[in-house]
């Protein structure tokens, strides 16, 4: 072979090397899971993800590029226990869970992987931290549904219903925050400080929505707490409601959304858009143990005036003010 030609064939290997080494120290894509407790097909779900994907792109993280996210949803406990084994056989870098339930139901799974909550009532009495300032384990995020919210679902009932003397909690007993235990004392010492009567209201299945509505009386209202069967059956429940015209308040903008009359609490398209900036640190090295649980930083209020119409009520005009959408 001529001189010429070795040179040039040198030069090219040269030229090579570059790219050769680039390839060979490119990081694989990092893993994230998302595990969220409603249908495949809920309307909820695009909105969130979307939100959650944006936010990571902001922090540089893309997926298809950089992060590979593995999405799982269900609204039934046994079929989320079957996805979050499936996200942990993954091992993912870091896996996100929609609520308290999701991160029960990974937790029980691993004590290692990462796991950040998008929003847990009672994360310190469901055993997911040691407190809130100093985790102690594997999970941390943000902490939504606070009990101190109840005495404001019975001040926007009696504003909007002032005819109301009774209130009953729905919810279901299994899947509620402590069985129900988080948020019905502190409703009961609500009721009666403002002189209502109080009872609860446990569903365990769809069928018994249409009994709690049917069995409505003049002067009585509800309470939706916030738990993974309400918010599955959220449909079921405003429909219901609305047949029976019984006044309520929910828990989240997407019942009021549903058909629901009133809705006051967390924002939670808004975790979700937080709740990348745990993802991104536990990506950069940090540790769930190290990152403080946070409290919301929007709360809404959501009068779904159209439903107000309907069952004859008249919404006060400081009370349309204070609102952060009126659904007209």
């Amino acid at each position: 072979m001529r001189r010429r030609e070795v040179l040039a064939l040198l030069a090219g290997a040269m030229a090579l090397q570059p790219h050769i080494r680039l390839v060979q120290s490119a990081e694989p894509p990092r893993k994230i899971g998302l595990l969220i407790g409603l249908a495949e097909t809920d309307p909820e779900i695009p909105r969130r993800v979307a939100i959650f994907r944006e936010a990571l792109h902001d922090l540089g993280w893309i997926d298809g590029d950089n992060i590979r996210i593995h999405y799982r949803s269900a609204d039934a406990a046994d079929r989320l226990r079957m996805l979050g084994r499936s996200l942990v056989a993954l091992d993912p870098d870091v896996i996100v869970a929609s609520s308290s339930l999701v991160a029960n139901t990974l937790l029980q799974e691993t004590h290692t992987i990462p796991i950040v909550f998008v929003t847990a009532s009672d994360p310190i009495g469901d055993g997911f931290v040691a407190s809130l300032a100093q985790p102690q384990g594997n999970a941390t995020g943000f902490t939504g549904n606070l009990s101190s919210f109840c005495d404001k679902w019975l001040e926007l009932l009696r504003e909007i219903v002032p005819g109301t003397t009774h209130v009953a909690a729905v919810y279901h007993p299994d899947l509620a925050p402590a069985g129900g235990a988080y948020f019905l004392p502190p409703l009961q010492a609500a009721a009666a400080s403002m002189s209502l009567s109080f009872d609860a209201a446990p569903l365990r299945e769809p069928k018994d929505i249409e009994g709690v509505m049917a069995a409505h009386n003049p002067g009585g209202s509800i309470v939706v707490l916030p738990d993974q069967f309400t918010c599955a059956h959220r449909e079921s429940i405003v429909e219901s409601a609305a047949r029976h015209r019984v006044p309520a308040v929910y828990p989240f903008r997407h019942f009021a959304n549903a058909g629901g009359l009133i809705s006051y609490g967390i924002d939670v398209l808004d975790l979700y858009r937080r709740a990348p900036s745990y993802v991104h640190r536990i990506l950069n090295g940090s540790r769930p143990a190290d990152l403080p649980v946070q409290s919301p930083a929007k709360i809404e209020l959501v009068i779904n005036r159209r439903v107000a119409d309907t069952l004859g009520l008249s919404v006060p005009r400081i009370m349309l003010a204070r609102a952060d959408e009126v659904i007209e």
